[in-house]
């Protein structure tokens, strides 16, 4: 990775997304502080060479990695700036995502209405983004089946490419099963996302994914298979900023596994 930022050095629109690789990398391990200074570097390269946009989607995508990880006012923050200038489609559905996964429900409700309305034939927005930032809604109000019923259109897309990553509705389905109560499942949309580390790569739920299962085989009273799956993620995480709010709950979690 260093051989390969240092030859895209001189070009700014190349090394601006070299550089947003850095920050998904860093996120992915938990190192929170050094994937903003990534993002942020991201972002000055990509307005340097004039990709307004581009720079919007690099905020837009931090937002996303902030908010899988609990820093939900550092997401909003994220989000805003890349809803500062106008964007197209990928920019304000993944803020929308980011705010959705902040907890701004009201915000995100609206933005995916918008989507909706302005996007009504478009496969991704229809099939990929709205369900997931609707699931997300929906498991926050405490509405678990009816975030696995609105996930259902993206199954058949979810291994194709969209936003950071083409697995985050098998995530966010896994997410709906643990609030559902329903271990079994929950621990197969996670497995989904590890079976297929080509399609994941460095994106945060790769790791995080590993963390999710632990919490699956807890919730089927599997303790030994839950505390590998715990160790997993803690041995990737072992390096990451203490700070991270999931790093904290994953530490407390695994402590009281019997």
């Amino acid at each position: 990775m260093a051989g390969d930022i240092a030859a895209a050095s001189g070009v700014p629109a190349l090394n601006s997304e070299m550089l947003m690789e850095e920050a998904l990398t860093s996120a992915y391990s938990g190192h929170m502080a050094d994937s903003d200074k990534y993002a942020q570097n991201a972002v000055a390269a990509a307005t340097q060479a004039s990709l307004p946009e581009t720079a919007a989607a690099y905020d837009a995508s931090q937002a996303v990695n902030e908010a899988l990880l609990g820093n939900l006012g550092k997401a909003k923050d994220w989000a805003a700036r890349a809803l500062k200038v106008p964007a197209g489609r990928d920019v304000q559905a993944g803020a929308a995502l980011a705010l959705a996964l902040a907890g701004s429900a009201d915000e995100a409700k609206k933005m995916a209405d918008d989507l909706n309305s302005n996007f009504p034939e478009d496969t991704l927005i229809q099939n990929a983004y709205i369900p997931m930032i609707r699931a997300v809604l929906a498991i926050d109000k405490g509405s678990a089946q009816e975030a696995i019923n609105l996930l259902r259109p993206a199954s058949p897309y979810e291994l194709g490419g969209y936003g950071d990553s083409r697995l985050t509705s098998a995530y966010i389905r896994g997410q709906a099963y643990l609030a559902a109560h329903n271990g079994a499942s929950a621990a197969s949309e996670f497995q989904k996302v590890l079976d297929h580390p080509g399609l994941v790569a460095n994106h945060p739920i790769s790791a995080l994914a590993h963390l999710g299962l632990g919490r699956a085989y807890a919730m089927q009273g599997n303790a030994a298979k839950a505390k590998l799956a715990y160790q997993d993620f803690l041995g990737l995480w072992a390096h990451a900023d203490p700070d991270v709010p999931i790093l904290k709950q994953a530490k407390d979690e695994y402590a009281r596994l019997k």
